[in-house]
């Protein structure tokens, strides 16, 4: 048979797929919002809140390794760590926030927290020589939240379950 041939494809209906990006879509945004209004009420203004493309991430592709709790939680941690030793050896200069997202990433591997997202941490540390209070807010609070708000969302949809692992 050749390709004149075969058959026509039908398209079926908005299959179960579909339906999983549309809940993770409006989860995101409603993550997002969240996120905005807490920002709001908090000590750091949104830009200063690294978790925009993490809310992507885990809404959106939640199967995908980075977008699991270890990952998601160590790596803005592990990250943000590599932010602040960074800071406090070489300063809040363009090359050392460089360095420090490098460092970041190396660290997230070996850690096995990768999370991509997360790599904007030091950036921001460095660049705004944020206090060490940074640590626990936004990051490590912010990523504990994202976590749990995922677990609702995801469940609570039936989109299976989610996460794939703890840890």
């Amino acid at each position: 048979m050749t390709a004149v041939d075969k058959p026509t494809e039908r398209r079926s209906a908005p299959t179960a797929e579909l339906w999983k990006v549309i809940a993770g879509a409006v989860g995101g945004a409603v993550a997002v919002a969240l996120m905005e209004l807490l920002s709001a009420g908090g000590c750091y203004p949104l830009f200063a809140i690294p978790f925009a493309t993490s809310i992507v991430l885990v809404m959106g592709a939640p199967d995908a390794e980075p977008a699991q709790p270890r990952a998601l939680v160590g790596g803005h941690l592990v990250s943000a760590l590599v932010g602040f030793a960074v800071l406090a050896i070489a300063g809040p200069h363009v090359w050392a926030a460089a360095t420090a997202v490098g460092l970041a990433i190396v660290a997230m591997h070996l850690t096995r927290t990768f999370h991509p997202p997360a790599g904007i941490d030091p950036l921001i540390i460095v660049v705004n020589a944020m206090p060490w209070t940074f640590l626990l807010m936004p990051v490590a609070l912010g990523a504990v939240l994202l976590a749990l708000f995922a677990f609702a969302w995801h469940n609570a949809l039936s989109r299976g379950s989610w996460p794939a692992r703890w840890w």
